[in-house]
């Protein structure tokens, strides 16, 4: 019997539902899970056998692949070590493993053997389902939402983090990008919502940690704004109330005037660094820290900052 015959009789079945994205196969149903499947979908096939020590290592990527295409592409793995199997293992010619055979219209259409990296990998099933996969998607999106966090369109970037977070709902980065942008919106108590559900990790993410600092800012920065014009007298009838001084910068954070509330933590820092505990610098890491890295405020406040330290 031809395992593989060039004509299925049977009609082609309907897109495969979430659950059967992923199966094991043997001689007696790859009719139906291979070659009658793949004239809906592109089915991968994964020959592998229990010794095979790359195989360990290319199955859990193939399944990850997989499920990033979101049904555009299905993977079916057949155990060559089984008796049952090796008549199917010798018409496809397979002479090492693991090999991967690519499914479409019912033939084999590609294929490669060996483990390939994720990144070669993304690029091969990819092109068997005609897109971008999720995880691509999801990149990108953040990428897109970071660049609008940079420039302060806390919308766009909501609606970008919302994007990356469709394709990968566990996505630390997003939920942390999304939290920062409805900080950026108001949104307290969303931000919060979203916060409690990044997952736990030894080490704090530096996103997560950038999100939190933004939100702590706000809540300080709220609490102080009807304070703004008072401390701003205070700090001029005084310039050495260094306390008048720190409470204006959070009031001034509150109002999103983050270039001035940098200019006063680096005023106090200037007259006296170690006022406070280090209140100031203290504070200014935690502005860096919400702002980020390469917001154009914080690279020219480092550079101040370390002006005045190593002065």
């Amino acid at each position: 019997m031809d395992i593989l015959g060039t004509n299925p009789a049977s009609p082609a079945p309907a897109a495969p539902a979430a659950g059967d994205l992923i199966k094991d196969a043997d001689i007696t149903t790859f009719m139906q899970d291979v070659v009658q499947a793949s004239m809906a979908t592109p089915v991968l096939v994964d020959f592998w056998a229990p010794w095979c020590g790359p195989c360990k290592t290319l199955t859990p990527l193939l399944e990850k692949t997989v499920k990033a295409a979101n049904g555009k592409v299905r993977l079916v793995k057949v155990n060559i070590d089984e008796p049952q199997n090796q008549p199917l293992a010798q018409q496809l010619r397979i002479q090492s493993i693991p090999a991967v055979y690519a499914f479409s219209g019912g033939q084999p259409v590609d294929g490669f053997v060996g483990a390939l990296p994720e990144s070669q990998l993304k690029k091969f099933v990819e092109g068997l389902a005609g897109g971008t996969l999720e995880g691509d998607t999801a990149a990108q999106a953040i990428e897109a939402g970071k660049a609008a966090l940079a420039a302060q369109d806390w919308t766009e970037a909501a609606q970008a983090f919302s994007t990356a977070l469709g394709a990968e709902p566990e996505s630390v980065p997003a939920l942390a990008g999304l939290a920062r942008a409805l900080v950026g919106m108001g949104e307290i108590d969303e931000a919060r919502e979203v916060l409690a559900q990044v997952p736990e990790a030894p080490v704090e993410h530096a996103d997560v940690a950038a999100a939190k600092a933004a939100l702590q800012l706000h809540e300080e920065g709220a609490q102080a704004a009807g304070q703004l014009k008072p401390l701003e007298d205070a700090v001029a009838a005084n310039p050495a109330d260094h306390q008048a001084r720190l409470d204006y910068a959070t009031a001034l954070m509150g109002a999103n005037r983050q270039q001035e509330a940098i200019d006063q933590l680096l005023e106090i820092v200037k007259r006296d660094r170690k006022w406070n505990d280090e209140a100031a610098r203290k504070q200014l890491v935690k502005v860096f820290e919400a702002l980020g890295p390469m917001d154009p405020l914080v690279v020219d406040a480092r550079r101040r900052l370390s002006s005045i330290l190593f002065a």
